[in-house]
């Protein structure tokens, strides 16, 4: 019978198979949702869905694109709001 804090199904059961030739469960963090663009709701490219912890290890350079926006809007998104910033500026 697992422990109180197992029963719940928070943390997902992986099966390992231990050297000794048995099978052992051991609970690890399920990964979170997959990072989606604000402004149209598609799914992120280029960033890593990775639990926090080894999230904060990465380099800066792997966590998000290198460009205006990046992590919040998908490229698509991010050309359109820079034409229309372009657009509004050129008409002032």
């Amino acid at each position: 019978m697992p422990e109180g804090k197992h029963k719940s199904r928070t943390k997902r059961r992986v099966f390992v198979k231990t050297p000794g030739g048995t099978t052992k469960i051991q609970y690890r963090r399920r990964k979170p949702s997959k990072l989606i663009c604000t402004e149209c709701g598609k799914q992120l490219h280029g960033i890593p869905n990775l639990i926090a912890t080894r999230f904060k290890n990465l380099a800066k350079s792997k966590k998000r694109p290198q460009r205006p926006y990046g992590g919040n809007l998908c490229s698509a998104c991010t050309r359109k709001k820079i034409k229309s910033l372009v657009r509004n500026l050129g008409a002032k």
